[in-house]
Protein backbone atom coordinates (compact mmCIF):
# COMPACT_ATOMS: atom_id res chain seq x y z
CA UNK A 1 0.00 0.00 0.00
CA UNK A 2 3.06 2.23 0.25
CA UNK A 3 3.10 5.71 -1.26
CA UNK A 4 5.42 6.62 -4.12
CA UNK A 5 8.95 7.64 -3.14
CA UNK A 6 10.27 10.77 -4.86
CA UNK A 7 13.60 12.57 -4.84
CA UNK A 8 17.25 11.80 -5.46
CA UNK A 9 20.34 10.34 -3.85
CA UNK A 10 23.97 10.91 -4.79
CA UNK A 11 25.96 8.13 -6.42
CA UNK A 12 26.89 5.54 -3.82
CA UNK A 13 23.91 6.33 -1.58
CA UNK A 14 21.35 4.21 -3.44
CA UNK A 15 20.95 1.76 -0.55
CA UNK A 16 19.45 4.53 1.58
CA UNK A 17 16.76 5.03 -1.04
CA UNK A 18 16.14 1.27 -1.07
CA UNK A 19 15.73 1.26 2.70
CA UNK A 20 13.37 4.24 2.55
CA UNK A 21 11.31 2.58 -0.22
CA UNK A 22 11.07 -0.64 1.79
CA UNK A 23 9.80 1.22 4.85
CA UNK A 24 7.22 3.21 2.86
CA UNK A 25 5.99 0.08 1.06
CA UNK A 26 5.41 -1.68 4.38
CA UNK A 27 3.42 1.16 5.96
CA UNK A 28 -0.31 0.60 6.30
CA UNK A 29 -0.91 4.34 5.81
CA UNK A 30 1.10 6.92 3.95
CA UNK A 31 3.61 8.39 6.46
CA UNK A 32 3.89 11.70 4.58
CA UNK A 33 7.62 11.57 5.31
CA UNK A 34 10.78 13.38 4.22
CA UNK A 35 14.43 12.29 4.57
CA UNK A 36 17.52 14.40 3.97
CA UNK A 37 21.15 13.60 4.72
CA UNK A 38 24.30 15.70 4.38
CA UNK A 39 27.80 14.26 4.27
CA UNK A 40 30.71 16.66 4.77
CA UNK A 41 28.38 19.57 4.07
CA UNK A 42 26.97 18.17 0.82
CA UNK A 43 23.38 16.92 0.57
CA UNK A 44 23.52 13.29 -0.55
CA UNK A 45 19.99 12.12 0.24
CA UNK A 46 16.81 14.05 -0.59
CA UNK A 47 13.71 11.84 -0.50
CA UNK A 48 10.03 12.21 0.29
CA UNK A 49 6.90 10.08 0.15
CA UNK A 50 3.21 10.72 0.64
CA UNK A 51 -0.07 11.52 -0.98
CA UNK A 52 0.13 15.16 0.07
CA UNK A 53 3.79 15.83 0.93
CA UNK A 54 6.45 17.29 -1.33
CA UNK A 55 10.11 18.14 -0.94
CA UNK A 56 9.35 21.58 0.44
CA UNK A 57 6.21 20.81 2.46
CA UNK A 58 6.45 22.46 5.88
CA UNK A 59 4.93 20.86 8.96
CA UNK A 60 5.23 20.75 12.74
CA UNK A 61 8.45 19.07 13.91
CA UNK A 62 7.77 19.04 17.67
CA UNK A 63 10.89 18.56 19.81
CA UNK A 64 13.24 18.67 16.86
CA UNK A 65 12.79 22.39 17.60
CA UNK A 66 14.74 21.87 20.82
CA UNK A 67 17.85 21.06 18.79
CA UNK A 68 17.69 24.48 17.12
CA UNK A 69 17.15 26.14 20.51
CA UNK A 70 20.11 24.32 22.09
CA UNK A 71 22.29 25.33 19.16
CA UNK A 72 21.53 28.96 20.05
CA UNK A 73 22.54 28.29 23.67
CA UNK A 74 25.71 26.51 22.53
CA UNK A 75 26.71 29.49 20.38
CA UNK A 76 26.18 31.90 23.27
CA UNK A 77 28.25 29.72 25.58
CA UNK A 78 30.95 29.51 22.91
CA UNK A 79 30.88 33.32 22.59
CA UNK A 80 31.20 33.79 26.36
CA UNK A 81 27.79 35.46 26.60
CA UNK A 82 26.47 32.62 28.78
CA UNK A 83 28.51 30.90 31.49
CA UNK A 84 27.45 27.33 32.19
CA UNK A 85 28.59 27.54 35.82
CA UNK A 86 26.79 30.76 36.74
CA UNK A 87 23.42 30.62 38.50
CA UNK A 88 20.47 31.26 36.23
CA UNK A 89 19.37 33.89 38.76
CA UNK A 90 22.49 35.94 37.94
CA UNK A 91 20.89 36.62 34.55
CA UNK A 92 17.24 36.31 35.63
CA UNK A 93 16.83 37.71 39.16
CA UNK A 94 13.16 36.66 39.45
CA UNK A 95 14.18 33.02 39.08
CA UNK A 96 14.12 32.22 42.80
CA UNK A 97 12.47 30.06 45.45
CA UNK A 98 12.67 26.38 46.27
CA UNK A 99 16.39 26.27 45.49
CA UNK A 100 16.06 27.72 41.99
CA UNK A 101 18.42 30.55 42.90
CA UNK A 102 21.26 28.00 43.10
CA UNK A 103 20.52 26.28 39.79
CA UNK A 104 23.30 26.78 37.25
CA UNK A 105 22.90 27.35 33.54
CA UNK A 106 24.39 23.89 32.95
CA UNK A 107 21.78 22.31 35.21
CA UNK A 108 18.90 24.23 33.64
CA UNK A 109 19.80 23.21 30.11
CA UNK A 110 20.15 19.56 31.18
CA UNK A 111 16.57 19.33 32.50
CA UNK A 112 17.40 19.60 36.22
CA UNK A 113 15.21 22.58 37.19
CA UNK A 114 12.17 20.58 38.32
CA UNK A 115 9.87 23.12 36.65
CA UNK A 116 7.74 20.88 34.48
CA UNK A 117 4.57 22.96 34.49
CA UNK A 118 2.21 24.77 36.82
CA UNK A 119 -0.36 22.84 38.92
CA UNK A 120 -3.18 24.02 36.66
CA UNK A 121 -1.30 23.45 33.40
CA UNK A 122 -1.57 25.63 30.28
CA UNK A 123 -4.23 25.96 27.61
CA UNK A 124 -3.21 26.04 23.94
CA UNK A 125 -3.02 29.83 23.78
CA UNK A 126 -0.76 29.88 26.83
CA UNK A 127 1.56 27.03 25.92
CA UNK A 128 2.27 28.73 22.60
CA UNK A 129 3.70 31.75 24.45
CA UNK A 130 7.21 31.14 25.82
CA UNK A 131 7.36 34.53 27.55
CA UNK A 132 4.16 33.77 29.47
CA UNK A 133 5.42 30.29 30.44
CA UNK A 134 8.72 31.71 31.70
CA UNK A 135 6.99 34.38 33.78
CA UNK A 136 4.73 31.82 35.45
CA UNK A 137 7.52 29.35 36.15
CA UNK A 138 9.95 31.94 37.58
CA UNK A 139 8.32 31.75 41.00
CA UNK A 140 6.85 28.25 40.68
CA UNK A 141 7.63 25.64 43.34
CA UNK A 142 9.80 22.94 41.70
CA UNK A 143 8.70 19.31 41.58
CA UNK A 144 12.10 18.37 43.09
CA UNK A 145 15.02 20.30 44.54
CA UNK A 146 16.68 21.89 41.51
CA UNK A 147 19.99 20.31 40.60
CA UNK A 148 19.40 17.07 42.51
CA UNK A 149 17.56 15.12 39.79
CA UNK A 150 16.54 15.50 36.18
CA UNK A 151 13.40 15.01 34.15
CA UNK A 152 12.34 15.84 30.62
CA UNK A 153 10.87 19.39 30.58
CA UNK A 154 8.95 18.56 27.42
CA UNK A 155 6.96 21.74 26.76
CA UNK A 156 8.72 24.34 28.91
CA UNK A 157 12.48 23.93 28.48
CA UNK A 158 12.46 26.25 25.46
CA UNK A 159 10.67 28.92 27.50
CA UNK A 160 13.15 28.63 30.37
CA UNK A 161 16.26 28.69 28.21
CA UNK A 162 14.62 31.33 26.02
CA UNK A 163 14.18 33.69 28.95
CA UNK A 164 17.82 33.08 29.89
CA UNK A 165 18.83 34.03 26.34
CA UNK A 166 16.65 37.14 26.43
CA UNK A 167 18.12 38.31 29.73
CA UNK A 168 21.69 37.74 28.52
CA UNK A 169 21.35 39.24 25.03
CA UNK A 170 18.31 41.52 25.00
CA UNK A 171 16.96 39.44 22.11
CA UNK A 172 14.46 36.58 22.18
CA UNK A 173 15.71 33.08 21.41
CA UNK A 174 13.78 32.98 18.10
CA UNK A 175 15.34 36.32 17.15
CA UNK A 176 18.86 35.09 17.85
CA UNK A 177 18.12 31.87 15.98
CA UNK A 178 16.82 33.81 12.98
CA UNK A 179 19.77 36.19 12.90
CA UNK A 180 22.63 33.82 13.70
CA UNK A 181 21.47 30.52 12.21
CA UNK A 182 18.29 30.31 10.16
CA UNK A 183 18.60 33.29 7.81
CA UNK A 184 22.37 33.04 7.08
CA UNK A 185 22.04 29.37 6.13
CA UNK A 186 18.63 29.66 4.46
CA UNK A 187 17.19 26.94 6.67
CA UNK A 188 13.67 25.65 6.11
CA UNK A 189 13.21 25.36 9.88
CA UNK A 190 11.29 28.15 11.58
CA UNK A 191 10.39 29.28 15.08
CA UNK A 192 7.25 31.07 13.96
CA UNK A 193 6.00 30.38 10.43
CA UNK A 194 6.28 33.47 8.19
CA UNK A 195 2.87 34.33 6.73
CA UNK A 196 4.37 34.29 3.23
CA UNK A 197 5.07 30.55 3.64
CA UNK A 198 1.59 29.58 4.82
CA UNK A 199 0.83 27.99 1.46
CA UNK A 200 3.62 25.44 1.94
CA UNK A 201 2.37 24.32 5.38
CA UNK A 202 0.50 21.06 5.82
CA UNK A 203 -0.99 19.86 9.12
CA UNK A 204 0.31 17.06 11.30
CA UNK A 205 -1.97 14.01 10.97
CA UNK A 206 -3.28 11.64 13.63
CA UNK A 207 -1.71 8.25 14.21
CA UNK A 208 -3.59 5.38 12.56
CA UNK A 209 -2.36 2.28 14.39
CA UNK A 210 -3.07 -1.14 12.97
CA UNK A 211 -5.21 -3.56 15.00
CA UNK A 212 -2.03 -5.48 15.81
CA UNK A 213 -0.32 -2.34 17.12
CA UNK A 214 -3.33 -1.46 19.24
CA UNK A 215 -3.46 -4.94 20.70
CA UNK A 216 0.24 -4.87 21.51
CA UNK A 217 -0.09 -1.49 23.22
CA UNK A 218 -3.07 -2.63 25.29
CA UNK A 219 -1.32 -5.87 26.25
CA UNK A 220 1.74 -3.94 27.40
CA UNK A 221 -0.15 -2.18 30.16
CA UNK A 222 2.88 -0.12 31.16
CA UNK A 223 2.41 2.08 34.21
CA UNK A 224 2.58 5.80 33.44
CA UNK A 225 5.21 7.60 35.55
CA UNK A 226 3.62 10.09 37.95
CA UNK A 227 5.18 13.20 36.44
CA UNK A 228 4.74 12.29 32.78
CA UNK A 229 1.24 13.88 32.46
CA UNK A 230 2.56 17.02 34.14
CA UNK A 231 5.50 17.41 31.78
CA UNK A 232 3.30 16.78 28.74
CA UNK A 233 0.59 19.20 29.93
CA UNK A 234 -2.00 16.44 30.28
CA UNK A 235 -2.88 17.18 33.91
CA UNK A 236 -4.81 20.44 33.62
CA UNK A 237 -8.33 21.44 32.67
CA UNK A 238 -7.46 21.26 28.97
CA UNK A 239 -5.27 18.15 28.52
CA UNK A 240 -2.85 18.36 25.64
CA UNK A 241 -3.66 16.78 22.31
CA UNK A 242 -0.34 16.73 20.46
CA UNK A 243 -1.88 16.98 17.01
CA UNK A 244 -4.06 19.93 18.02
CA UNK A 245 -0.99 21.57 19.57
CA UNK A 246 1.21 21.39 16.46
CA UNK A 247 -1.60 22.63 14.19
CA UNK A 248 -2.79 25.41 16.48
CA UNK A 249 -2.60 28.84 14.79
CA UNK A 250 -0.81 30.49 17.71
CA UNK A 251 1.77 27.70 17.98
CA UNK A 252 2.44 28.07 14.25
CA UNK A 253 2.72 31.84 14.55
CA UNK A 254 4.97 32.02 17.62
CA UNK A 255 7.01 28.84 17.24
CA UNK A 256 7.60 28.00 20.93
CA UNK A 257 11.16 26.73 21.28
CA UNK A 258 10.29 23.50 23.09
CA UNK A 259 8.17 21.89 20.40
CA UNK A 260 6.53 24.47 18.13
CA UNK A 261 8.92 24.63 15.18
CA UNK A 262 7.85 24.27 11.54
CA UNK A 263 10.20 22.77 8.99
CA UNK A 264 11.30 20.23 6.42
CA UNK A 265 13.79 17.38 6.58
CA UNK A 266 16.04 19.47 4.36
CA UNK A 267 15.99 22.23 6.96
CA UNK A 268 16.73 19.85 9.84
CA UNK A 269 19.64 18.16 8.07
CA UNK A 270 21.13 21.48 6.98
CA UNK A 271 20.90 22.81 10.55
CA UNK A 272 23.01 19.93 11.83
CA UNK A 273 25.36 20.09 8.85
CA UNK A 274 26.04 23.75 9.66
CA UNK A 275 26.58 22.91 13.33
CA UNK A 276 29.53 20.58 12.69
CA UNK A 277 30.97 21.39 9.28
CA UNK A 278 31.44 23.82 6.46
CA UNK A 279 28.29 24.58 4.46
CA UNK A 280 28.39 26.79 1.36
CA UNK A 281 31.81 28.13 2.36
CA UNK A 282 30.75 29.05 5.90
CA UNK A 283 32.76 27.75 8.84
CA UNK A 284 31.07 25.33 11.27
CA UNK A 285 28.86 27.03 13.84
CA UNK A 286 30.34 25.00 16.69
CA UNK A 287 33.97 24.55 17.57
CA UNK A 288 34.82 20.87 18.22
CA UNK A 289 35.19 21.49 21.95
CA UNK A 290 31.75 23.09 22.17
CA UNK A 291 30.12 20.28 20.22
CA UNK A 292 31.79 17.68 22.47
CA UNK A 293 30.67 19.44 25.66
CA UNK A 294 27.06 19.70 24.55
CA UNK A 295 27.03 16.07 23.38
CA UNK A 296 28.49 14.34 26.44
CA UNK A 297 26.25 12.71 29.06
CA UNK A 298 25.27 15.16 31.78
CA UNK A 299 22.76 13.52 34.09
CA UNK A 300 23.37 9.85 34.88
CA UNK A 301 20.45 7.94 36.36
CA UNK A 302 16.74 7.64 35.67
CA UNK A 303 14.60 10.39 34.21
CA UNK A 304 11.99 11.50 36.78
CA UNK A 305 9.45 12.15 34.00
CA UNK A 306 9.88 9.28 31.53
CA UNK A 307 11.57 6.69 33.82
CA UNK A 308 14.08 6.12 31.00
CA UNK A 309 17.85 5.84 31.48
CA UNK A 310 19.51 9.16 30.84
CA UNK A 311 20.44 10.04 27.30
CA UNK A 312 20.82 13.82 27.56
CA UNK A 313 23.86 15.93 26.95
CA UNK A 314 23.41 19.66 27.39
CA UNK A 315 19.84 19.65 26.11
CA UNK A 316 20.62 17.57 23.03
CA UNK A 317 19.79 13.88 23.07
CA UNK A 318 22.74 11.56 22.69
CA UNK A 319 22.61 9.28 19.64
CA UNK A 320 24.13 5.94 20.68
CA UNK A 321 23.00 4.32 17.43
CA UNK A 322 25.25 6.77 15.60
CA UNK A 323 28.31 7.21 17.80
CA UNK A 324 29.68 8.67 21.05
CA UNK A 325 30.14 12.17 19.62
CA UNK A 326 26.75 12.40 17.90
CA UNK A 327 23.99 14.70 19.17
CA UNK A 328 20.51 15.68 18.07
CA UNK A 329 16.84 15.48 19.03
CA UNK A 330 13.74 13.52 18.09
CA UNK A 331 10.20 14.78 17.61
CA UNK A 332 6.88 13.38 18.82
CA UNK A 333 5.46 12.52 15.38
CA UNK A 334 8.46 10.31 14.58
CA UNK A 335 10.96 12.81 13.24
CA UNK A 336 14.64 12.95 14.11
CA UNK A 337 17.64 15.19 13.51
CA UNK A 338 21.27 14.58 14.40
CA UNK A 339 24.87 15.42 13.63
CA UNK A 340 27.94 13.22 13.93
CA UNK A 341 31.30 15.01 13.88
CA UNK A 342 33.10 11.65 13.55
CA UNK A 343 31.59 10.85 10.14
CA UNK A 344 30.58 14.33 8.96
CA UNK A 345 26.96 13.18 8.74
CA UNK A 346 23.86 15.30 9.35
CA UNK A 347 20.45 13.62 9.29
CA UNK A 348 16.95 15.06 9.05
CA UNK A 349 13.73 13.05 9.03
CA UNK A 350 10.17 14.31 9.35
CA UNK A 351 6.76 12.72 9.09
CA UNK A 352 3.35 14.35 9.12
CA UNK A 353 1.49 11.18 9.97
CA UNK A 354 2.21 10.30 13.61
CA UNK A 355 4.20 7.09 13.80
CA UNK A 356 3.41 4.33 16.26
CA UNK A 357 3.94 4.53 19.21
CA UNK A 358 5.24 8.12 18.97
CA UNK A 359 8.71 9.54 19.48
CA UNK A 360 11.55 8.75 17.09
CA UNK A 361 9.86 6.37 14.65
CA UNK A 362 11.21 2.81 14.29
CA UNK A 363 12.20 3.34 10.66
CA UNK A 364 14.97 5.65 11.85
CA UNK A 365 16.90 2.54 12.98
CA UNK A 366 17.38 0.93 9.55
CA UNK A 367 17.67 4.32 7.84
CA UNK A 368 20.43 5.36 10.23
CA UNK A 369 22.20 2.04 9.77
CA UNK A 370 22.10 2.44 5.98
CA UNK A 371 23.52 5.95 6.17
CA UNK A 372 26.31 4.87 8.51
CA UNK A 373 27.32 1.90 6.36
CA UNK A 374 27.99 4.19 3.43
CA UNK A 375 29.74 6.95 5.38
CA UNK A 376 32.02 4.53 7.19
CA UNK A 377 32.98 2.69 4.03
CA UNK A 378 33.55 -0.98 3.20
CA UNK A 379 33.64 -3.33 6.15
CA UNK A 380 31.58 -1.00 8.36
CA UNK A 381 28.20 -2.56 7.61
CA UNK A 382 28.07 -4.97 10.54
CA UNK A 383 29.26 -2.35 13.00
CA UNK A 384 26.72 0.17 11.76
CA UNK A 385 23.88 -2.32 12.04
CA UNK A 386 24.87 -3.32 15.55
CA UNK A 387 25.14 0.32 16.63
CA UNK A 388 21.74 1.19 15.19
CA UNK A 389 20.12 -1.62 17.14
CA UNK A 390 21.73 -0.53 20.43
Amino acid sequence: MGAKVNGTVAAGWESVREEFEAFVAAEAHSPEAQLAVHHDGRRVVDLWAGEDTGADTLTGVYSITKGAAYLVVALLVQDGVLDLERPVSAYWPEFTGGGKERLTVRQLVSHQAGLLSTPEGFDYEEIADDALIAARLAGQKPYWEPGTAYGYHAFVIGALTGELVRRATGRSLPQVYEERIRAPYGLDLYMGLPSALEGRWKPVLDMLPTPEQLAAAQAGGAQVPELLPVAFNAHGKQPMDLVVYANHPKVKALGPASAGGIGTARGVARLYAAAIGEVDGRAPLLEPETAAEFARLHTPGEDRVTAEPDHFGLGFEQQPAVGPRAFGHSGAAGGLGWADPATGLAYGYTRRRFGFPGGAAPENVPLTAAVLRIARGPGAGAAAGEAAQA
